[in-house]
């Protein structure tokens, strides 16, 4: 996957922003984002789904919530 959004360690709001800045970036395609906690796998999956991306999936890995958005 080309595109990952890295925004572990990272609270509120900042991986939704990484991640807006990232779909305005890319305009289509996948992106993986990584975060690590409950609330931001929560408002970055919500601010995806508000901005007209897919979620594909949403996987728990240890510590990280792997998040693979897509925009065709």
């Amino acid at each position: 996957m080309s595109h990952t959004v890295d925004a572990r360690g990272l609270s509120c709001p900042r991986p939704v922003l990484m991640t807006l800045d990232e779909m305005k970036r890319v305009g289509k395609g996948e992106i993986q984002i990584l975060v690590d906690t409950d609330t931001s796998k929560e408002n970055v999956s919500r601010a995806a789904l508000s901005q007209g991306w897919q979620v594909l999936s949403l996987q728990e890995e240890g510590d990280t919530y792997r998040i693979v958005v897509r925009k065709e």
